[in-house]
């Protein structure tokens, strides 16, 4: 299939509405995974989530949904409902570090315990028909705790092993570590996807020129940063000019306005979304903070056609 690019899930971000701008107006990825699904005892998908992977709302979209899961017959019970929909992969969450997910081992919690994940793996994989593929981190403490990790995920027929190359207590802070993600490659028994700070077309093009044998890459903040990334790590980039991406986001706040009730959370979406896209503008930090003080949705978009006026 050739290289292939993945669009890391970014909570609160990446849904719907954004996946179907950013492939509207660039270059779209190979793939995306959707913010993880919280499992359930009943199987039961929030409307927020339904919403998300509804076949409708993905047209022309390859999806894998994702599910933050540690008991195994609440993740095949999930996995079986998004089955409903269409879909015949599913995403383990084995690397997000937050506290809250943590604390309930899942996400980068279930790391510490791996004769439970085993265990898990075991179930799901045994009572599930689906393709299932994993996003892990290295461990929780020691990217040496990958070692005994890369071992149980080798007994199973992973779709792909998503491998984020820090560790847990890393958050999002140090190097990602090649050292321990090249010697996981040799290791892996399944196909790798690398997914790490990958913020511009020379962090790939470095990237591939360490690790030419790996064809399958995921990026998130940076395409956050620069929706049109793919293109320029692709060399096929289009006009990049200012326009695309003014209309890009009048797309993304226009498919908040129809499904958000109160211009408010419109405006907190929308902040969030330049939080990461200011830097792309030379110059544009005094509309940045600008930005962050809008009261409303008015002044914002007084601030962002001011933006897109100047010579940043």
């Amino acid at each position: 299939m050739g290289e292939q690019f993945y669009f890391a899930p970014m909570e609160g971000i990446t849904g719907y509405i954004y996946r179907n701008a950013q492939s509207r107006h660039f270059k779209k990825a190979d793939c995306y995974v959707t913010p993880f699904i919280a499992s359930n005892q009943k199987g039961i998908l929030k409307s927020r989530d339904k919403n998300d992977i509804l076949p409708e709302h993905n047209d022309g979209i390859r999806l894998i949904p994702q599910i933050l899961s540690g008991r195994a017959e609440e993740f095949i019970l999930m996995a079986n409902r998004i089955k409903e929909y269409g879909y015949e992969e599913v995403n383990l969450n084995l690397g997000c570090p937050s506290q809250t997910v943590t604390a309930k081992k899942k996400g980068a919690g279930f790391l510490l315990y791996p004769e439970e994940l085993e265990r898990f793996l075991d179930e799901v994989f045994g009572g599930l028909d689906m393709k299932i593929s994993i996003k892990t981190r290295l461990g929780w403490e020691n990217p040496e705790e990958f070692y005994d990790l890369i071992r149980i995920f080798n007994r199973y027929p992973l779709e792909s092993l998503m491998i984020h190359p820090r560790v847990r207590m890393d958050f999002y802070k140090n190097r990602p570590n090649w050292e321990v993600f090249g010697e996981g490659i040799s290791i892996s028994k399944n196909p790798v996807c690398y997914n790490g700070d990958l913020f511009c077309a020379d962090d790939v093009k470095r990237f591939r020129e360490h690790f030419p044998s790996v064809d399958r890459i995921m990026i998130g903040r940076g395409l956050l940063r620069d929706p049109a990334l793919l293109e320029k790590t692709q060399g096929e980039e289009k006009e990049t000019d200012k326009e695309r991406y003014r209309d890009f986001i009048q797309d993304v706040c226009e498919g908040y306005r129809e499904v958000m009730s109160g211009d408010k959370n419109v405006l907190f979406k929308m902040k969030e979304l330049w939080s990461y896209m200011i830097d792309l503008f030379t110059g544009a930090e005094k509309y940045g903070k600008r930005i962050r003080k809008a009261k409303n949705l008015t002044e914002y978009e007084q601030i962002v056609s001011e933006l897109f006026a100047s010579s940043c």
